[in-house]
């Protein structure tokens, strides 16, 4: 999470110290326990729902970033080694699981960035749903939370639709963005290099930023300050996701994240947190500072609304 929106994300900071107070970690167990057992809402009455994903399926994800910022000085910069190595691996496991991937190269502070760009085949690419994390730490630590969380919730979704073969209405990319810690400036590239046409295109993007928060009990859901048409479905979807498992959750405008470089550019945006966590920026934001639980639910729910808006025809 980027630490130019000072005032935006104190306020989500004061927000999370009242919502997410510490508590034992058997209690977290128990109230997250429903969030895998309530089985995931069916997309279309002609596709199937999408699996449920268990944290051996997610959590390696994790651990191998933990790794890649093990191997090049402790973390996953813009600009160091651990960034270009992350970069790396993610557009290995995409172009495995049978993804158009293509790194977009962008330059800040005299480094060049990448941002890394999977399509699935197929949709239309008019209504194109766009789900999108940041790959890069500070400089301080590996990033763990902030925000290889939100990256591998991302790339878990990204594999389980490939793995289903899943047949879209709605063309659906993935990305991953560079440079967010900065200031957003991969995630503003991005937006910046397309044409009227291809924002326009853009059904909503979706953002995930700290997605495996310890002690969380309740998700902070984004909605659209410009309140679209396209923005609401996406934010009614995970509420309704939510509700079904009883799982609370507390709107917020934005994140302060990457979400802020499309809403600047009038595209409609949806998303989630789990809030800001007690090592954010720091070296402690490891893969200790992920509560498993968390972060398969918070997979789940990015999968599940994922497939559900993809799948969905447009009709408007």
């Amino acid at each position: 999470m980027a630490s130019r929106p000072f005032l935006r994300r104190a306020t989500v900071g004061v927000l999370c110290a009242g919502l997410f107070g510490a508590a034992p970690a058997g209690l977290f167990g128990a109230a997250l326990a429903g969030l895998f057992d309530a089985a995931p809402a069916v997309a279309s009455p002609r596709v199937p729902g999408p699996p449920v994903v268990t944290a051996q399926s997610v959590m390696p994800y994790l651990k191998d970033f933990q790794s890649i910022a093990d191997r090049n000085g402790g973390n996953r910069a813009h600009g160091t080694p651990g960034y270009r190595e992350s970069v790396t691996y993610v557009k290995r496991v995409l172009d495995k699981a049978g993804y158009r991937t293509t790194l977009q190269p962008f330059t800040h502070d005299g480094a060049t960035g990448y941002n890394v760009i999977a399509d699935w085949p197929g949709g239309d690419t008019r209504k194109t749903l766009l789900v999108g994390a940041h790959l890069d730490s500070v400089l301080a630590g590996p990033g763990i939370n902030d925000n290889g969380s939100g990256s591998a919730a991302v790339l878990a979704t990204a594999v389980a639709v490939a793995k289903a073969h899943l047949a879209t209405e709605r063309h659906l990319r993935f990305a991953w963005w560079g440079a967010e810690e900065g200031g957003l400036f991969g995630s503003a590239h991005y937006v910046n290099s397309l044409s009227p046409a291809q924002r326009s295109s853009v059904h909503s993007y979706l953002n995930f930023d700290q997605a495996g928060s310890r002690n969380t009990t309740t998700w902070l859901v984004t909605h659209d300050p410009a309140g679209s048409e396209s923005a609401q479905e996406a934010t009614e979807a995970f509420e309704r996701y939510f509700a079904a498992r009883s799982t609370p959750t507390f709107d917020i405008g934005d994140t302060g994240s990457d979400d802020q470089s499309f809403a600047d550019a009038g595209i409609p945006v949806a998303g989630f947190t789990t809030g800001i966590s007690d090592c954010i920026h720091s070296a402690c934001d490891d893969i200790h500072n992920v509560d498993p639980a968390v972060q398969t639910a918070s997979t789940n729910a990015v999968l599940d609304v994922t497939w559900q808006l993809a799948v969905t025809e447009d009709r408007r």
